[in-house]
């Protein structure tokens, strides 16, 4: 048997991970997203074996998303009737498999961050959908399960402020646009200036990067300009949307971050939370490339990254979960 000490320690160290078959789905026609790459993060994370606590996504209730989408467009994807020019705008046909999946990841984000209230920190093996607008899909996203879960947990009064960290390389444009004019809900996003998409939309704080940045800039650029939002805002939950690619190998990317450099990023953004005792809900985010085996790996590494820096903060953690519990 674990002696008590042995037994706390392996405890923390589980790191809580929401999943759902249907996040695993064929590849519809013309579509060039690497629609394994779930299938892979799951496989991947299976091999840590009970090093992670598995929790199963559920079907977002209507109600959720149409509390940011337009009721229109919710019923077209969930009839899988989407017009060709919003699927152009998604980048692939939304099939009935594809509206399945699009219409369980919102609910499994919002279980994450359900987790992160209760245990410190929580992964989704899916989610930060973050173009996805009112009316229509965009840049592989259907619906912004980070908006939907964001604005469910405020309505539900889990939490009173949340803050949505979106460090993928392109900007959160459909969070901030659809959580426009909600002061609970506060977003930050730090991205490639001249990547997509064009029209940029305004979050609360916008830290946009000149191409080709490396880990040393990026570090330092990230802390500055986070530290004062999370200090004014105060929030009590982070949405984390940890894309991947702002690694400089990254097809869709215009950085040049190391893996190194996005270890660091991870424990510098579960730093600053655990600092301030703020639990975290991180979601997959971007990452694209031909090899999607390496994609899944680096997604992994966030998500464990960031689960071994909360069981690392040991007392710091208990806190943590013991405020998101109240």
């Amino acid at each position: 048997m674990l002696g008590l000490r042995a037994a706390v320690s392996y405890l923390r160290s589980m790191i809580h991970v929401v999943h759902h078959p249907d996040y695993v789905t064929p590849a519809p026609a013309r579509s060039t997203y690497r629609w394994n790459k779930n299938g892979l993060i799951r496989d991947l994370l299976l091999e840590r074996g009970e090093a992670v606590t598995w929790h199963c996504a559920e079907q977002t209730p209507t109600a959720w998303l149409e509390a940011v989408h337009d009721e229109d467009y919710v019923a077209e994807v969930l009839e899988a009737r989407v017009p060709k020019e919003k699927e152009r705008r998604i980048g692939f046909p939304v099939t009935p498999a594809v509206a399945s999946r699009a219409a369980i990841v919102p609910q499994g984000t919002w279980l994450a961050a359900c987790l992160a209230l209760e245990h410190g920190f929580a992964a989704n093996t899916a989610g930060g959908s973050h173009h996805a607008l009112a009316n229509t899909g965009a840049g592989f996203c259907v619906f912004n399960d980070l908006a939907v879960a964001a604005a469910r947990l405020i309505d539900e009064r889990r939490v009173a402020r949340v803050l949505i960290v979106d460090c993928d390389v392109h900007q959160g444009d459909g969070t901030a646009a659809l959580l426009a004019g909600r002061p609970e809900i506060a977003t930050y996003s730090i991205h490639a200036e001249k990547n997509f998409p064009v029209r940029k939309a305004r979050s609360t704080v916008d830290v946009p990067l000149a191409d080709g940045i490396d880990d040393a800039a990026y570090l330092a650029t990230l802390e500055v300009t986070l530290v004062p939002l999370l200090d004014e805002f105060r929030p009590e939950l982070i949405l984390y949307q940890a894309g991947v690619d702002p690694f400089a190998g990254d097809r869709l990317g215009r950085l040049s971050l190391t893996l190194d450099g996005l270890m660091r990023r991870e424990r510098l953004v579960a730093g600053l939370a655990i600092a301030r005792g703020v639990p975290i809900a991180s979601t997959v985010g971007g990452g694209y490339g031909e090899d999607a085996l390496a994609i899944a790996e680096r997604h992994v590494a966030a998500i464990v990254t960031l689960g071994e820096t909360f069981a690392a903060a040991g007392d710091a953690g208990s806190r943590i979960a013991a405020l998101g519990a109240r």
